[in-house]
């Protein structure tokens, strides 16, 4: 699962082939089921939120999911997610739930980092331009909502013990109220957290060190609450977060410089409550802890993201510390970028080859957020007074030079993200799409909703191409560029030329490598009529 919140949970293969043995376009390759229950097309593990978006996203693209969880559905997830970022929100924009969140959560304008420091998020150009306080348990409702009505098979109690792959499949072992089962599909997906099996299975290292020793955490009551939803504090001796739920509880975040106990040495209140007066003075007259615990806090990541026909995701797949709030998110968007590749190459759509571009593009953006975050966390951990001049002038620079301010807060909400693009390719390639305004009244995100490759060309150039891959759109101004738009909002194509058979020309090697589209009947081809 995600950064915050670890789990305790948990190919092309043969199909219906055509001439040559190719997978017919809009068929999906299967697994061969001998000697397995052939139950899916994609195993997902572990039913955090990067699982649930995962599956809810290969399910309502009509792939058959089994989302297999380690926990008993009765026993709920630990929740240690407090913040959604504004990619993330315009991820769920794209899956129609993410008013239904903001409308549960709290806005907030500015996120405080350390010593003071603040970045400004309503200067972001989004639909979102703020940072959404809202606990994990809401984002999984809403994610398991949306698996469940998309036809996501669900497997509580079911604890992946090996992983097994062939040319034509996977092959999973799991073990369940019913005793140990054998799972076949064409894909398997770890998204079960820092100690995921699959990753263990795979033999794949996850490198790295512990950057925060007895981290103190515990969900409480407020008899005296602060008055803005969050607060962070980093002192000489104590650095402690304070995090609204929303709903009367609060979570609290703790950690000393000079007080380490080993994180096997059980916690309690008081000893919060300690750590927080250090910091700010005052306990707020905390009461009532639901649960206290102690944990560290690793920075690691796993050199490949992708093992044949098993690939990784969210803490499976990358860990790092909690400043920021990136981790869920990080995971999010991981599901995000392989969610619809998955599903375009078992429709046979696109080449299994494509499947390689999630390590490509998804493994430094993790590199990057572990280098982020680690970067917060040493300076909130500063306590020496030079080194607490330091801080004093990085939240100087942080908070009042504006290019800096909108650099962090653009790297912190997700949306300075962008994938490699080929050489010479249009400078908006691989760059993440806004939310553009269209000449039929839509939003540019509405339109994702269903799935496709969005294609925006001038109202006065019509296109003709298959639409069931492909959604048409004109842009509202006058624009004259035409932008092919991936299922996940990043810019696929774009081409700014004026020439109407140049321009045909290059959409139609963009539709065909992209969405397996683009070919004219022959018919066509020889009466010489555009594409585009």
């Amino acid at each position: 699962m995600d950064t915050e919140c670890p789990s305790s949970a948990e190919g092309a293969a043969e199909g219906e082939k055509g001439p040559e043995g190719a997978v017919e376009p809009g068929s999906i390759a299967r697994p061969d089921s001998e000697s397995a229950d052939a139950l899916a097309d994609v195993l997902v593990v572990g039913a955090g939120p990067t699982g649930l978006l995962l599956a809810g996203d290969l399910a309502e693209a009509g792939v058959r999911v089994t989302l297999l969880e380690r926990r008993p559905d009765t026993v709920s997830n630990l929740t240690r997610a407090l913040v959604v970022h504004a990619r993330t929100l315009e991820q769920f924009d794209a899956r129609g739930i993410a008013d239904e969140l903001v409308a549960i959560g709290h806005p907030l304008r500015q996120l405080r980092l350390f010593g003071g420091a603040a970045v400004d998020a309503s200067q972001l150009r989004t639909r979102f331009p703020f940072v959404l306080a809202v606990p994990q348990y809401e984002v999984e409702r809403l994610l398991i909502r949306r698996a469940r009505a998309a036809g996501v098979t669900f497997r509580y109690d079911s604890a992946v013990e090996d992983v097994q792959q062939s040319a034509s499949g996977v092959t999973v072992r799991v073990r369940g109220a019913e005793g140990i089962r054998t799972l076949r599909a064409a894909y398997v997906v770890g998204t079960d957290g820092v100690h995921s099996t699959v990753r263990t299975a795979l033999g794949l290292p996850f490198p790295g060190r512990s950057v925060l020793n007895s981290l103190l955490l515990a969900d409480v009551r407020l008899a005296e609450p602060p008055t803005q939803p969050f607060v962070l504090k980093a002192t000489r001796d104590a650095v402690i977060l304070i995090g609204s739920f929303g709903d009367g509880w609060y979570r609290i975040t703790g950690w000393s410089p000079h007080h380490q106990p080993d994180e096997n040495t059980p916690a309690d209140l008081d000893e919060v409550r300690a750590l927080t007066r250090l910091a700010l003075g005052t306990d707020h007259g905390m009461h009532d802890a639901r649960w206290v615990s102690r944990i560290h806090s690793d920075e690691r990541q796993v050199p490949s993201y992708r093992v044949d026909r098993a690939f990784l995701a969210g803490d499976a797949a990358h860990v790092h510390s909690p400043a920021g709030g990136q981790g869920m998110n990080t995971g999010l968007q991981d599901a995000a970028n392989l969610s619809w590749k998955l599903a375009a190459v078992l429709h046979g759509h696109a080449p299994e080859s494509l499947l390689d571009s999630y390590q490509t593009e998804r493994h430094p953006v993790g590199t990057a957020v572990l280098r982020n975050s680690g970067a917060l966390l040493r300076l909130a951990k500063l306590h020496t007074p030079p080194q607490r001049a330091t801080r004093a002038a990085a939240t100087q620079l942080i908070s009042h030079v504006p290019p800096i301010n909108r650099g962090a807060v653009r790297r912190l909400s997700g949306l300075a993200i962008a994938y490699p693009a080929p050489r010479k390719a249009h400078p908006l390639t691989g760059r993440r799409a806004p939310d553009l305004h269209l000449a039929d009244g839509n939003r540019l995100y509405e339109l994702l909703r269903r799935g496709t490759f969005v294609l925006i060309t001038p109202p006065d150039e019509p296109v003709d191409v298959p639409e069931d891959r492909l959604t048409t759109a004109s842009w509202r101004s006058d624009r004259r560029t035409a932008l092919l738009v991936r299922p996940d909002g990043y810019i696929a194509w774009a081409d700014d030329t004026a020439e109407p058979a140049a321009r045909a020309m290059a959409l139609r090697d963009a539709l065909r490598q992209w969405t397996g589209a683009g070919e004219r009947p022959a018919a066509e081809r020889a009466s010489g009529r555009a594409l585009a």
